[in-house]
C-alpha cells in the first residue's frame, strides 16, 4: 500500500516515514503544498497524511483539489489547530479524519488501517482460496498452517490479494510495494514471488498467484 505524506517539518516527515516503511507501506514525501498536490493528482497512493499549515498552498486548499479532481484517496489531516471548529473546518474540506498534534504513533497507524478498511469495503482478513491474511496480527495461514513471511514478502502478498482478480504489472507493484519507479530493475518482484510460492507451498503451477508473461502477476481463486 502507498502512502503519501505532505509534511513540512523534516523530523516529523522522516519519523512517520521510517515508521509506516516498517509497517510494510510504501512512503513519498512533499515539504510543500504545491508539491503534494501535483503528487497526489498524477500518481496512484491509496492514503495521503495531510498537515494543515504548510508552504505555498495550505493542507486545506490541497485538500480541497483533490476533492475537485474526483479523487475519492482517504486523507488524513496531521495538524496542531487542535479546535473543534478547525477540526469541522477540515472535516468539510473532504478529509476523512483528523488527527491533532502531537499524536502517538500506534494511533495514527489503527487510524490509517481503518481508512484502508474503509476505502476497500473489507476487514482486516484477507483470502485467496486456501490462504488467509490477519492484517492486525500480521499473519498468514495457508490450509491452517502458519506462514512466516518477512514485511516484504507480506506487503507483496497483501498488495496481490487486495488487487484479486486484477493483473497487477511489475510497474505498479514495484510503485505500491518498494516505492521505486519502474526504470529500476524489477527482477526483484520476480524472486520475492518465487519465495511466496515455496513458503506459501504453491507448488511449481504458482497456484493462486499466476504469472502473467510479459506484464506481472494476478492473484486468483483456483476453479
Amino acid at each position: 500500500m502507498r502512502i503519501l505524506i505532505v509534511e513540512d517539518e523534516k523530523g516529523i516527515a522522516n519519523f512517520l516515514k521510517d515508521g509506516l516503511e516498517e509497517e510494510s507501506f510504501a512512503v513519498d514525501v512533499a515539504q510543500d503544498g504545491n508539491t503534494g498536490l501535483q503528487m497526489a493528482v498524477t500518481n496512484d497512493y491509496d492514503l495521503i497524511l495531510l498537515d494543515w499549515m504548510i508552504p505555498g498552498i495550505s493542507g486545506i486548499e490541497v485538500c480541497r483539489q483533490i476533492r475537485k479532481n474526483d479523487i475519492n484517496i482517504p486523507i488524513i489531516f496531521l495538524t496542531a489547530k487542535d479546535t473543534l471548529q478547525d477540526t469541522i473546518f477540515g472535516l468539510e474540506a473532504g478529509a476523512n479524519d483528523y488527527l491533532k498534534k502531537p499524536f502517538e504513533f500506534a494511533e495514527l497507524l489503527a487510524r490509517i488501517r481503518v481508512q484502508l478498511r474503509t476505502k476497500e469495503g473489507e476487514t482486516t482478513r484477507l483470502t485467496l482460496g486456501t490462504i488467509a491474511m490477519d492484517l492486525d496480527r500480521h499473519q498468514v495461514y495457508n490450509d491452517s498452517r502458519e506462514v512466516i513471511l518477512t514485511q516484504k514478502e507480506f506487503a507483496l502478498l497483501e498488495y496481490l490479494i487486495r488487487n484479486k482478480g486484477k493483473v497487477c504489472t511489475r510497474t505498479n507493484i514495484i510503485e505500491h510495494v518498494w516505492d521505486i519507479h519502474f526504470d529500476s530493475d524489477t527482477s526483484v518482484i520476480d524472486v520475492y514471488i518465487n519465495f511466496l510460492r515455496k513458503k506459501l507451498e504453491l507448488g511449481n503451477g504458482g497456484q493462486y498467484i499466476r504469472t502473467v508473461r510479459g506484464v506481472g502477476y494476478i492473484a486468483e481463486e483456483v476453479k
